[in-house]
């Protein structure tokens, strides 16, 4: 099987791959993931999971490359990674009674043909009105600094949540796992 790589330092990224019972490697790429002036959200995330799978293809010149990333938002309003509890919490009002679209962008790069599969892969998640009280008791049992718009799905974040929609839960998480195996089998690789 040829070299596969996983553009990301992300754990959850990485516990998610390893669920398809591949082997794989994982490095970090160095990407700027500052939005272009006027580019919408979704595109965002998709020019940023093509830049990240392209920043270790380099190191891996014969390697199957996976990069991608995220961006909430609702409107013209977006909601990244917080880094603070004070982000955080602001964050979530911003979001409580609101529907937020987490558009997940994926792409998987041949680095020996140089050939990218590139994907968006949108999930709609209703925000419950959330309490100040809520809120604050959610941010002292989970650390949600480190995702975008500062819930985890796969955590006690789900409690925040009235209703998901989208094709693929894993994307929520950061990784759409039936997209990925769509392109890794377009390009040979054998799964179930």
């Amino acid at each position: 099987m040829r070299r596969l790589v996983l553009a990301s330092t992300s754990v959850f990224r990485r516990e998610l791959l390893s669920r398809l019972q591949l082997p794989f490697e994982t490095a970090a790429p160095d990407v700027d993931e500052t939005p272009l002036p006027g580019e919408a959200p979704a595109l965002t995330a998709e020019r940023l999971a093509l830049a990240k799978a392209q920043a270790v293809a380099g190191r891996f010149p014969d390697a199957l490359i996976i990069g991608s990333d995220q961006v909430a938002f609702h409107g013209e309003q977006r909601f990244g990674k917080p880094g603070t509890r004070e982000n955080a919490s602001r964050q979530l009002r911003a979001m409580s009674g609101k529907t937020v679209i987490f558009h997940t962008g994926l792409c998987l790069l041949n680095a020996a043909t140089g050939r990218s599969h590139l994907r968006g892969i949108p999930t709609e998640v209703h925000f419950r009105e959330l309490s100040d009280a809520e809120i604050s008791r959610y941010l002292d049992k989970e650390d949600a600094l480190g995702c975008a718009g500062s819930a985890k799905s796969e955590g006690l974040g789900i409690s925040l949540m009235e209703a998901m929609r989208g094709d693929d839960p894993n994307a929520l998480v950061g990784l759409p796992l039936i997209a990925l195996c769509q392109m890794l089998r377009a390009e040979g690789v054998e799964l179930p």
